[in-house]
């Protein structure tokens, strides 16, 4: 940090930002007032760097164009670096606010993170790690540093900087990390041809009817792989067929009371898995979520009965696709 000059002198702020429809529903708060920072920080029992401030007034709260940061040992993301997928806004009316429903209390009161701090930054694992302010050494109303703390270990804590403008500072775009696409694209293949599935995958094909319903998931695995260059979903297609066959196999289990519920049971089944197993290791909650107003939109998901299935026609037309390799449109 620049000691007696404003926050991020110097430092080109356009173009931090991505648009997009789902950064805008899910984090974009207005810019916040006085009186809305002061009620956050009492909120939060910290003081927010000015920083941190500063840049919520470029665009309160988001998802950056430059994601990753590097590190000098190794984090639950990768060798030499941790990702971070948004930016929590200073406010109360996104869920995903600092003040939000799933804002940084959320995550210390009800997913058991440590209490350092203010939880502020948002990892690809969907919750199973985060970015956040440190106030240990500093206390309540001092300069935090920036830490990623990983819960899948433990909660342990790896320090990233020593200041939230420096960690702004330092983050560089995921093509910095990007190795060579064919090697990428080979050891996909190898992955989604021959990773186990995890148990709770596993038990759901066991329990569906045709047994050649994991044949059919690596094929369309295979699919996206040839298509993307790696395995990972997002919008288009190939995707949805891959989310439309999730729901067709947890709904087959048990029934899917809400929207709710199934992006809360999503993630454990090809997402959030471990790398041992057959999974993309990360997941954008808005493309499975817009996946599933969409296809409730135009009647292929119906609820009744307390519960959420998919019509008969569009089930029948999405084994069809999973049969041929084809799109099919799910």
């Amino acid at each position: 940090m620049n000691a007696g000059k404003p926050p991020f002198a110097g430092f080109d702020l356009v173009g931090f930002w991505v648009d997009s429809d789902y950064a805008r529903r899910e984090y974009v708060e207005p810019a916040p007032s006085p009186e809305t920072t002061v009620a956050v920080e009492a909120e939060l029992g910290y003081k927010l760097p000015a920083s941190y401030i500063a840049l919520m007034q470029t665009q309160n709260g988001g998802i950056p164009a430059h994601g990753r940061f590097p590190t000098d040992q190794p984090t639950s993301w990768a060798e030499d670096h941790v990702a971070i997928s948004a930016f929590k806004g200073i406010g109360f009316g996104k869920q995903w606010s600092l003040c939000g429903s799933l804002g940084s209390r959320f995550k210390i009161e009800e997913w058991d993170y440590p209490d350092i701090g203010v939880y502020f930054g948002d990892c690809p694992s969907a919750g199973h790690d985060m970015i956040a302010l440190d106030y240990r050494a500093c206390g309540p109303s001092g300069e935090p540093c920036v830490v990623h703390v990983n819960q899948e270990a433990d909660y342990r804590i790896t320090p990233l900087a020593a200041d939230f403008e420096t960690f702004v500072r330092g983050l560089v775009h995921a093509s910095e990390y990007e190795d060579d696409p064919e090697d990428v694209k080979h050891d996909a293949l190898a992955h989604v041809r021959s990773a186990p599935f995890n148990t709770r995958l596993q038990k759901l094909c066991d329990q569906w009817p045709d047994p050649e319903m994991p044949a059919n998931i690596r094929r369309l695995a295979e699919t996206i792989v040839e298509d993307r260059g790696y395995f990972t979903l997002h919008a288009d297609a190939n995707s949805h067929l891959m989310y439309a066959t999730q729901f067709l196999l947890l709904s087959h289990s048990r029934p899917v009371r809400s929207k709710e519920g199934f992006m809360q049971s999503y993630p454990g089944v090809i997402a959030m898995v471990g790398s041992a197993h057959f999974g993309t290791g990360a997941w954008a909650p808005g493309f499975v979520e817009d996946w599933f107003q969409a296809r409730a939109m135009a009647g292929d998901l119906l609820q009744a009965d307390n519960q959420w299935r998919l019509s008969p026609d569009f089930s029948a037309r999405v084994l069809q696709s999973l049969r041929n390799g084809d799109e099919g449109g799910a």
